[in-house]
């Protein structure tokens, strides 16, 4: 114990008077940010199919996977897994419907849905995309969204931006207090970016054209619009007297 008990000592000298010449220090908190627009690359569409039927369970399961199957090998047909691109099933559901007459409850029918997710960087090909699931007998479109797949170096650049903002800030801060900025106490940084998301349901008209066979000639129009790509940060800069 006593050849450790003169380091401990030596140790407390070093780090005591280094806390103390921190403490004396005052600190000024910033805050910036920096934004862009962008084109979205990747696009996402859910399309659900519906079956009833009013008596058998097992009826409404066979067609709605006779219809979901026919959806699934177009869109795999439409799609470039070369660029990531793929097509999966989720959100399976069967359930009996009940319909109500005072307090009987009364069977009305059995209905089964399944929901194909399309995942593409064929933004071009959407609108075909729906139209053909659409023919092939899917209910509606429930979801659609747009985003960008990879946006690290517009991140990078409005992360610099949003830092020269920041200490700039600073300065003018530390100034207008007769100081000047002596190192960075803190900084805290985060990106992110915004989906582009619409929720659509086909006309009752549009839908029994494809019924019948009439397609359009034209594929649905499909407007990507722009993605936001957004850099915040928050910083703590010290300070010290101006001499």
């Amino acid at each position: 114990m006593k050849k450790i008990f003169p380091l401990i000592v030596l140790l407390c000298m070093f780090i005591i008077p280094a806390q103390a010449v921190s403490d004396e220090r005052g600190y000024i908190s910033v805050s910036s940010s920096a934004n862009m627009e962008i084109a979205p690359d990747v696009a996402e569409i859910s399309v659900t199919v519906q079956t009833f039927d009013g008596k058998s369970m097992q009826k409404a399961a066979v067609e709605n996977k006779e219809i979901s199957e026919n959806v699934l090998n177009a869109m795999k047909k439409m799609i470039n897994p070369n660029n990531g691109d793929y097509v999966k099933t989720s959100d399976y559901n069967a359930s009996p419907v009940y319909s109500y007459s005072g307090s009987r409850r009364i069977l009305d029918k059995y209905q089964v849905s399944n929901t194909v997710i399309i995942h593409t960087k064929s933004i071009d090909k959407v609108g075909a995309m729906i139209d053909k699931a659409v023919s092939l007998g899917a209910s509606n479109i429930s979801n659609l969204s747009f985003s960008v797949s990879n946006y690290e170096a517009q991140c990078n650049e409005l992360l610099v931006t949003a830092s020269k903002k920041a200490q700039t800030r600073a300065e003018l801060l530390a100034k207008a207090l007769s100081s000047n900025l002596d190192g960075i106490r803190s900084m805290d940084v985060s990106c992110s970016a915004n989906s582009s998301v619409r929720t659509r349901m086909f006309a009752a008209n549009k839908m029994s054209d494809m019924a019948s066979g009439e397609e359009s000639v034209s594929s649905t129009a499909i407007e990507s619009g722009v993605i936001k790509i957004f850099a915040n940060l928050n910083a703590s800069y010290f300070v010290k007297k101006g001499q």
